[in-house]
């Protein structure tokens, strides 16, 4: 390891301690190994109104010359907000590159939900809509099946003339899966779904193999999204065999599939049923 990677590493262990020690259980390791956590903020700690989760990776390079990667989540968090509170924490990047910042992040997150509670507008829990529900990634966003309405990753429209506003489905995270430092992550939420569609974003043909995944399992009324954040390594077709992997994980651990074996006996027979159907059609 280069005498720059073992000061980075070192002061990026110091600052993980600091925060879990500062914030205890709102401080959540995802990945260890690939240094990605997640934070929950909320305005008030006994009596929260707004809470929004933060999901940071670090780089390598980070604090010295790279920020760190970082996805705001909050089913109440509209475009307008994200792009401003996004903002916000770039500036903050700027203002101290080079000196650990995730203190000062999570902190002007907190400022802003406060700010936010002492408006008169009302709370979450009241189902406002939100614009974007997604989960955001830095590289990628891999989406498979479709509901009734087009939509984009975990986007939901809910029409201005709609007397009632309809509850958000659960959205589960499957375990992530790291290698040469680019890490996948599978998103799962039940929805109903009269066909099946796909999205690439950007990764082009992955939708179409997590779509065909799915199609093979007999998957239905569930849709799955694989965020990958790119480490600076190709991968090359292995990135494909993760991404499926991953929706595969989650798919089996929700119970919408049998485990991969008994996927594979399920399809054999259904295989030899087509077969037994054609040989009686002649």
């Amino acid at each position: 390891m280069a005498e720059g990677d073992a000061v980075s590493d070192q002061r990026q262990n110091e600052e993980i301690e600091a925060m879990a020690a500062i914030y205890g259980e709102e401080w959540c390791v995802i990945d260890d190994c690939a240094k990605i956590f997640c934070i929950r903020i909320s305005d008030d700690i006994d009596d929260p109104k707004w809470t929004l989760c933060l999901q940071v990776m670090l780089p390598n390079e980070y604090p010295g010359t790279a920020p760190p990667i970082y996805q705001l989540n909050a089913p109440w968090l509209t475009g307008q907000e994200r792009a401003d509170l996004s903002n916000s924490l770039e500036e903050i990047y700027i203002e101290n590159i080079g000196e650990s910042i995730l203190y000062l992040w999570v902190e002007k997150i907190r400022d802003v939900l406060i700010q936010k509670s002492q408006m008169t507008e009302p709370g979450p829990d009241l189902k406002k809509k939100t614009e974007e529900e997604d989960v955001e990634c830095e590289e990628d966003v891999i989406l498979a099946c479709q509901p009734e309405n087009p939509v984009k990753a975990l986007d939901f429209d809910i029409s201005e003339n709609q007397t009632e506003i309809e509850e958000l489905p659960p959205i589960d995270h499957g375990i992530p899966i790291t290698d040469r430092r680019s890490t996948f992550q599978a998103h799962l939420a039940p929805v109903v779904c009269p066909k099946q569609d796909c999205e690439d974003d950007g990764e082009t043909a992955a939708g179409g193999r997590l779509l065909h995944l799915m199609e093979i399992l007999n998957v239905r009324n569930v849709m799955v999204v694989v965020s990958r954040w790119y480490g600076g390594i190709l991968l090359g077709p292995d990135r494909f065999k993760h991404i499926n992997n991953c929706a595969r994980n989650i798919l089996v651990e929700k119970n919408y599939t049998n485990s991969p074996e008994e996927s594979s006996k399920t399809l054999g027979k259904n295989k030899k049923v087509r077969k037994d159907k054609k040989r009686s059609e002649h």
